[in-house]
């Protein structure tokens, strides 16, 4: 019978949530200072509930979903690469509050054992329910299956349209921010290199 592995997330990583000291009314009565400190009147009909749904919002935005990293053992001895492409991200950058939505493809080489494949998609969220940098967005994903996986190799790769660069500032409409994570074989190897980015439809 195969047996499965759950490994829980670390309680050091769980991102703090409304029963472990988020304040929403507190939240709701900064957003409210917030906007009229901005010339925004609060009493009128349309913005009256705003300062509570910004509170929501950012609540929900900042709270990944709790799971555990279930692995199998690799009975068959696969050692090709296992890659989840397009994977839907979205974060907050932490410098301007903005957020920043794109795909991740995350890969690995197994050693020991395989990971649940919707088990990647959860590591991209669970590290971009935060206040973020691409830069270490990218590389948290990669660390932690690396740790916790122990495979031979590790890739990420993120694309985002960043809202804090297109829609203020220098208003780069339509650009993107391409950042990469390679580990182990991955890194090290030239042809699992250029396989891995190839498959993302990148090139060495």
């Amino acid at each position: 019978m195969q047996q499965t592995q759950r490994i829980p997330v670390k309680p050091a990583l769980r991102v703090v949530r409304e029963a472990d000291g988020v304040d929403l009314a507190a939240a709701e009565e900064a957003a409210g200072q917030f906007l009229r400190a901005l010339g925004m009147r609060t009493d009128t009909e349309g913005l009256s509930g705003t300062p509570a749904r910004m509170a929501r919002a950012y609540a929900e935005l900042f709270s990944p979903r709790p799971f555990d990293l279930t692995t199998f053992p690799n009975e068959e001895g696969y050692d090709e690469l296992v890659l989840a492409r397009s994977i839907p991200m979205r974060s907050v950058c932490e410098h301007h509050l903005l957020p920043f939505v794109g795909t991740a493809h995350v890969g690995y080489l197994p050693g020991r054992r395989i990971l649940g494949l919707s088990k990647l998609a959860r590591v991209v969220e669970h590290f971009a329910c935060r206040p973020q940098v691409q830069e270490r967005l990218t590389k948290q994903v990669a660390d932690w299956l690396q740790e916790h996986l122990d495979p031979k190799g590790v890739g990420v790769v993120i694309e985002a349209e960043h809202t804090c660069m297109t829609l203020r500032g220098v208003q780069a409409t339509g650009s993107n921010t391409l950042t990469s994570t390679l580990l182990g074989t991955l890194r090290d190897d030239p042809r699992s290199r250029s396989e891995f980015l190839a498959l993302t439809a990148l090139r060495a």
